[in-house]
Parts: structure tokens; sequence; C-alpha cells
């Protein structure tokens, strides 16, 4: 029997990444991504067997082009007759949507709808899928949502506190993101822990440029530090996470900032790179900060703080706490922001085991806390593609 193999693509408004997978067992066959589309040299970056290649695209060259030369990618290295589907990251689902589902003309409709809550997304989710659907007329386009997994979050976690008409009439509330990677996560620590699935409490930390947690109670979501958009939450890499909404009124009457302006300073120019002044990336600042770099050290600081506050808040979510899950390319990678989150998080009888600590990196899952600490803290590397792979294999079976 043929393995069931589908491509997997996360479409970005300049970029996309795409991945062969194998929904059975994970594996990746193929893997790369498309960037600079729309400049003056976009590229094709892939990896196949162990090699790493790089194809130049024609100058100014967009997703329809990209696509299509990753349709003749695939076609080259003979790895077409096993798809069995392609699968999408849709960034936002609104409340039309709480699982995976097959894409046809009402979907697509009802995810446009929803661009309005993320117009940096959607659309360039939606692109992908347009142009997938002409560049593979054989194979069902199957949607995964990042808000999906959050919609067994409470009313009273989802609500924000302003007219109720504005949540009637307008949809507004929050939604939460990085679901898939949230789900994965925490679907793998009640296999590695052997935790009841029926009677568990887990936070999970989605750590990365961008950053989520989310309080996961007998396996579903019942709340997230996410929002309505991606910028609630957290201290991200660009993004400032949570401010008083006042400063919208301070920025816009006092400094003369535009709505665009305000947007462009909550999002692209602040969080880790605004208070560091330096860089969004972790790596970077965790180096400057050894070195005493006095602003590096303040956004770390900072990072670790906010986090750990959601973390504790989460446990009123849940009504205690059995585990604490890091993930992502900093929760993964970073064993200091890991080591200082669950320093600051002792009262729960939590302690840092410094070599499981120090072990458990680059790519490395496992137990970070003591053997005697009352929470367990531990990595698990995520796997997003895999998940949506997985219900596009599932979904494709299911409606044949």
């Amino acid at each position: 029997m043929p393995s069931q193999h589908v491509l997997v693509l996360n479409c970005g408004s300049s970029s996309f990444k795409f991945a062969i997978i194998a929904a059975s067992t994970g594996h990746e066959i193929l893997s790369g991504l498309a960037e600079r589309l729309g400049d003056a040299a976009p590229s094709l970056k892939y990896k196949f067997s162990g090699t790493k290649t790089v194809v130049e695209l024609p100058p100014h060259a967009e997703h329809k082009a990209a696509i299509l030369k990753l349709v003749d990618l695939i076609t080259e290295l003979k790895l077409g007759d096993d798809l069995v589907a392609v699968g999408h990251r849709v960034v936002h689902g609104g409340e039309a949507f709480t699982q995976s589902i097959l894409v046809d003309g009402d979907v697509l409709a009802a995810i446009q709808q929803t661009s309005a809550l993320a117009p940096l997304h959607n659309p360039a989710n939606l692109l992908g899928i347009d142009v997938a659907t002409s560049a593979f007329k054989h194979l069902p386009q199957i949607a995964v949502f990042d808000t999906a997994f959050h919609q067994t979050m409470p009313e009273h976690a989802y609500l924000y506190a302003l007219p109720y008409e504005m949540y009637q009439k307008h949809g507004i509330r929050r939604y939460g993101f990085h679901g898939t990677s949230h789900c994965y996560v925490s679907e793998q620590t009640h296999q590695i822990l052997g935790l009841d699935k029926n009677n568990s409490k887990i936070v999970t930390a989605h750590l990365g440029n961008g950053c989520s947690v989310t309080a996961i109670k007998n396996g579903r979501s019942v709340d997230t530090s996410m929002g309505l958009t991606p910028l609630e939450g957290l201290v991200m890499g660009t993004r400032s996470g949570d401010i008083d909404p006042g400063l919208f009124a301070y920025l816009s009457d006092q400094l003369g900032y535009s709505s665009k302006d305000i947007d462009t300073l909550l999002n692209k120019q602040s969080g880790l790179l605004g208070i560091s002044a330096l860089s969004n990336d972790c790596r970077t600042i965790e180096e400057a900060a050894a070195n005493g770099h006095k602003q590096a050290q303040l956004a770390l600081e900072m990072f670790c703080f906010r986090l750990a506050k959601y973390i504790a808040s989460f446990a009123v979510s849940l009504g205690g706490l059995d585990a604490l899950v890091f993930t992502g390319g900093i929760g993964e990678n970073s064993d200091l922001i890991r080591q200082r989150v669950i320093e600051q998080l002792a009262f729960f009888g939590m302690t840092c085991d410094h070599d499981k600590n120090q072990a458990a990196r680059f790519g490395h899952q496992g137990i970070i806390s003591t053997n005697d600490s009352n929470v367990i803290a531990l990595v698990v590397p995520t796997n997003e593609e895999w998940v949506i792979a997985k219900d596009a294999a599932r979904i494709t079976k299911e409606t044949k």
C-alpha cells in the first residue's frame, strides 16, 4: 500500500513554507521556503535526501510562479504519485471553524469574511489555496486553522468587557492562535507523562518570534494569551503584547501618530527589538546581555516576567497545574529563559534541574524539572506541519 504523503503549504504575504510529509509518521520527504516573493531576487530553497538546494526565481516572481516552480520540482523528483492532499495553514477561522475542513466555495467565502480580523495573513492563505487548487486539480485542498483549537474556550474567557453588541455584530472577541502547536505538544505531553486526558491541567508556552501560552484542561483549550489578533499577550520578538488601550489615543492625539503608524509601532518595532534597541533575535539578545548590554538584560527580564505572570494566572483558569511545556524556537532552545521562568514559579513547588535543562536543547525533548517538583516542566519540540498533514490525510479519507 503506497504511503500517504501530504503537501503542506504555509503562505505568508511575501513568502511560503512547504513540506511533503508522510502523514502516518511525520517524516519530511521534502521541505523548503520560497522567500522575497515580489522582490528583485526571489528564491526557492529546499531540502531533499539531506541535500540543500537554492533555486533562483525570475525577478519579481510572486506566489503563483513560485508554487508552479514547486510543482515542477515535485514532478522532477517523482514525488507526486503518493500525494493524497494539500494541507493549508489558515491563520484565522473566526467562529466559523472549530476544526480542519475540506475547502469548497462556502469555506473560501467564510475565510474571506474573517480576513478583516487577520488582514496580513488570511489573504495570503487564500492566495495559496487558489494557486494550489489550480496547480493540483486532482488533489483535495484542506484548510487547517490556527484558531480552531481555541474554540473550546468558555464565553467568560474569550469575551472582552465591551458592549455585548460588539461581539454580536462584529465578532470582536479573543480567538487565540498557534493552535496547531498547542494541540500537538499537549497531546505529546499526555503521552510522555502518562497523564489522563480526562483529568489533566497543562500550560503550553509556544515561544518564538510570536509567543503565546495556553491553558489546556482535559485536552481542551480553556484560555490563551493571544486575542482578537496575534498582538495581545506576551512580549514577543517585535510585538508589544499587552498594553494600556489608552496608549492609542495618546499616540494619536498627543504625538500625531496615524493608525498605520501605531500598528507598525506595536507589531514591528516593539517587543524584544524595541526594548533592547538591538535585535528581535533572542540568541543575539542573550549574548549581548551576557556581555553587559543593559537594555538586552532588561528585554530578557521583561520577557520572562510577563511569561511567568501569564503561566501563574492560567493556574486559575485550570484550577491547578500538572505540567508546564516549553516549545517553539525560543522555548526549545533557550535554557536560560526556561530556567528564569521556572525560578519565578518556584511557589508552585517547581524547580529547574540544571543538567536536564541543558540537555533539552536543539530538538531534544525531555523533563527539565527536578524529580521532587510538584509541577513537571518539560520541553517538547513542536511539529505544526505534521498536525496539518495528519488532518489533511484524515479528512481526505473521510470524504472519499
